[in-house]
């Protein structure tokens, strides 16, 4: 089998740097993406990372590590226009293309370096095009396989680009943190270190009998990873499993209107993507995470299949309604609505069409689409209010 070349391609800080490129007035400061108070850190600008400040950590942390933060709210429709730039990019040199998210691919151009020139050759041409279209930087990894690939992006970031010859992966994997390999975790790592096992070279050359109290079945591969072996091909056009959208709150819901409330609007948003993407989902899941962070989900069928938001809401606050009734007197910080078991929207049958569009949806759509996600919301979305 001739040897593949992939590239790995990930947006630098993909939502901070949009912001920053649009609002002049935030390049060079520490900014995050993300909800208020009680959300977390969905991008941390480069400058923000300078004080320990990651994605997915609590804002409240974030602010309390850089008491000058500057905290702007997610514009996700803005990221996918942009994100389709970039993918817009990625398809003009290969069509395996295999998104992991808005701002991450990997690109299989080994039957396009003929034409192109070599990986390196291919990867500079696309992260100029980015740059020219998009103005923003992607640092690129290019590799033999996926797992190399993706490693190398990281070595150099941010707006770096990292080649690893066939000839050199262990030399280059060895001296790294073990933790680079995917599966090691937080809980992994305190138990090889306890084994002596820092590196990637250490994994890899430490006897398997020594690893498979840690690994167990798994550990021949782990090993294989560790020695920079991975066949996994390039996938293009990945299946989307589910379509949800969630919400954590700036003070805990005890009221059970009030949680409807929120699961209309999270049902509205939901449906709103599934029937975007031309999709219809066969079950809908509700995630439902209390004010000590104990987090349930509840899923139930959708017959037949749908992308109506009265389907969708009223699937969703049958099962918030079961999940109350175990659960009295609940404080909850976070809802969240879903949409699994996808699959390709049908046509609407005239006689059997709850499931589907309603005309209010298809005009709420409508008017979103020019103006925006907040422009319109059903009075069932709307917050309570207190009479007099």
């Amino acid at each position: 089998m001739d040897a593949r070349c992939i590239l790995h391609v990930d947006m630098d800080a993909f939502y901070a740097s949009i912001e920053q490129r649009d609002k002049p007035e935030l390049r060079g400061k520490p900014v995050v993406v993300g909800g208020e108070n009680r959300g977390v850190v969905a991008a941390a600008s480069y400058e923000s990372r300078e004080f320990g400040i990651r994605s997915a950590m609590p804002m409240v942390e974030a602010r309390r590590r850089c008491p000058d933060l500057i905290r702007v709210a997610p514009r996700m429709s803005h990221y996918r226009a942009v994100s389709r730039q970039i993918f817009a990019v990625f398809r003009e040199f290969t069509p395996l293309v295999e998104g992991l998210s808005l701002d991450e691919a990997f690109l299989d151009i080994t039957g396009s370096l003929k034409l192109l020139g070599d990986g390196e050759r291919v990867a500079v041409e696309v992260k100029k095009r980015i740059q020219e279209r998009t103005g923003l930087t992607a640092s690129v990894g290019v590799a033999e396989n996926k797992l190399i690939a993706k490693i190398a992006s990281d070595l150099d970031k941010p707006d770096g680009l990292v080649v690893v010859p066939a000839d050199s992966v262990t030399a280059i994997l060895d001296p790294l943190p073990v933790a680079v390999i995917p599966g090691i975790g937080r809980k992994t790592l305190p138990r090889l270190e306890q084994l002596g096992v820092r590196t990637v070279g250490d994994l890899r050359t430490a006897p398997e009998g020594r690893l498979e109290s840690i690994f167990g079945r798994y550990t021949s591969t782990t090993r294989q990873r560790a020695a920079g072996i991975d066949s996994r091909p390039v996938v293009a056009e990945r299946e989307e499993k589910s379509i949800s959208a969630e919400e954590t709150f700036d003070q805990d819901l005890d009221d059970r209107h009030d949680m409807e409330h929120k699961l209309m609007q999270l049902s509205e948003r939901t449906s709103a993507r599934l029937r975007r993407a031309g999709l219809q989902a066969a079950t809908v899941q509700v995630k439902i995470r209390q004010s000590d962070f104990t987090t349930s989900t509840r899923q139930t069928s959708l017959r037949p299949p749908g992308n109506g938001t009265e389907a969708i809401y009223a699937a969703a606050r049958g099962l918030l309604s079961a999940w109350l009734a175990d659960n009295p007197g609940a404080r909850v910080r976070l809802l969240g609505v879903g949409g699994g078991s996808l699959s390709p929207a049908q046509q609407a049958d005239l006689f059997e069409d709850a499931h589907s569009p309603s005309a209010v949806d298809e005009t709420v759509d409508a008017i979103r689409e020019r103006f925006g996600n907040t422009a319109m919301s059903r009075a069932s979305g709307l917050p309570r209010r207190d009479d007099g």
